[in-house]
């Protein structure tokens, strides 16, 4: 292929070369189980260390309220379930949106079928969660509010100060899946009252397979993973050393280049939502317009179906996507555009493009030329398209 235009850094992002060079040596030379007792381990317990280290300075959080897992869904998982499990004896009611990851909705789902009770929350038709409707659904039973930082598909930053204002207020654990957020975004724990926040690494240019999961002092979540003393009791096996060095260095990476990142992103992104918005006719942007992830742009285009629309960007060399990449592949159109008020004929006609710092405003031109002329060519094939311009409508 001769031209390759990556724009779905929200399902994965490319692993930065200094990120790849500070794991090698891992593979190798210092492959010692941070477990043993001996020097050669010990330097790989430091690393560990270091690690947790740079992504707890991240947060504004302690060191000790780091730790490590294999993936952001893993993260939400331990969580969701930790949280159940070990404040069963004040109540069973869990309070999430309805436009969580699948990570947090299927845990919520499984956990309904063992006794747990889950209200999600309604989000107006930007994407942001409804506040009053979150603090009418509390209960005395309530031990749990999971909101994620910022929605993966549209992206909308929720007011995550508020909801953590609101959960600490009425004595409730507030968690925040951040997959998305984490590297993007300036975050502050204790600013934000958030107990507990789940990220993975390959979102912000480090590796796949590795994650965390941030879990404020005294709260009593337990064990997810038995069998070692890893992790501080809480999460058995070895540690995934090579990962977690390569976690710890793009962490630190992204802290450092976060100012310099977000507004080259803000840019590109606000420039190719206007081109879009400009160039195209019977689009809309989905998400909100301003409160939103840097990189993040989510279109709908009336009369086309996404699917068809993916598969002529990739023969062009562009690498999209019509929402989530854990539910590609499903016929259903996003649960996210759905809960925001789209009717399934224009879901189903949705393109997510999500930019990097390496994405360039001649790869936007480019991009944006070819969405034009595919979406002109699957509408004149299409009959409800054709019947709209019969009735008299006519292109903006």
């Amino acid at each position: 292929m001769e031209k390759l235009i990556y724009l779905d850094n929200a399902a994965t992002t490319k692993t930065r070369p200094e990120v790849v060079e500070a794991m090698l040596p891992y593979f190798t030379e210092k492959f010692g189980n941070p477990s043993s007792i001996y020097e050669f381990a010990s330097q790989n317990k430091k690393a560990v260390d270091e690690a947790r280290g740079s992504i707890a300075k991240a947060l504004k959080a302690e060191t000790s309220d780091i730790y490590f897992t294999a993936s952001g869904t893993e993260a939400d998982n331990w969580a969701i379930k930790g949280a159940v499990e070990a404040y069963a004896a004040k109540g069973n009611h869990i309070i999430t949106s309805k436009i969580e990851h699948h990570a947090i909705l299927h845990t919520c789902e499984y956990l309904e079928k063992h006794g747990a009770e889950v209200t999600y929350i309604d989000v107006d038709e930007t994407g942001v969660i409804k506040l009053d409707e979150l603090k009418k659904a509390i209960r005395p039973t309530t031990i749990l509010i999971s909101v994620m930082f910022a929605n993966n598909e549209i992206g909308t930053v929720q007011p995550i100060k508020e909801i953590g204002e609101i959960a600490k207020a009425n004595n409730i654990l507030f968690h925040t899946d951040a997959v998305q957020a984490f590297g993007q975004l300036d975050i502050d724990v204790n600013e934000l009252n958030i107990d507990m926040l789940s990220a993975s690494g390959h979102k912000l240019n480090g590796p796949k397979g590795i994650g965390f999961l941030y879990i404020r002092k005294g709260l009593k979540l337990r064990s997810f993973i038995h069998g070692g003393a890893q992790e501080r009791h809480r999460r058995a096996g070895t540690e995934n050393v090579p990962a977690i060095v390569g976690l710890g260095k793009a962490v630190s990476i992204a802290v450092q280049t976060l100012q310099e990142r977000q507004e080259k992103e803000i840019a590109l992104r606000d420039y190719l939502i206007n081109k879009v918005l400009k160039e195209i006719s019977y689009v809309r942007l989905n998400g909100h317009r301003t409160k939103r992830l840097p990189n993040n742009t989510n279109f709908s285009f009336q009369f086309i179906e996404g699917e068809s629309l993916l598969i002529m960007l990739d023969m062009k060399g562009i690498c999209a996507s019509s929402g989530s990449a854990c539910t590609s592949g499903s016929l259903d159109p996003s649960h996210v555009l759905l809960a925001i008020g789209l009717p399934h004929e224009i879901a189903h006609g949705s393109l997510r493009l999500t930019l990097s710092e390496e994405t360039t405003k001649d790869e936007i031109d480019y991009v944006v030329e070819q969405v034009k002329e595919i979406v002109a060519k699957l509408r004149s094939m299409s009959p409800l398209y054709e019947d709209f311009v019969k009735n008299g409508n006519h292109e903006k």
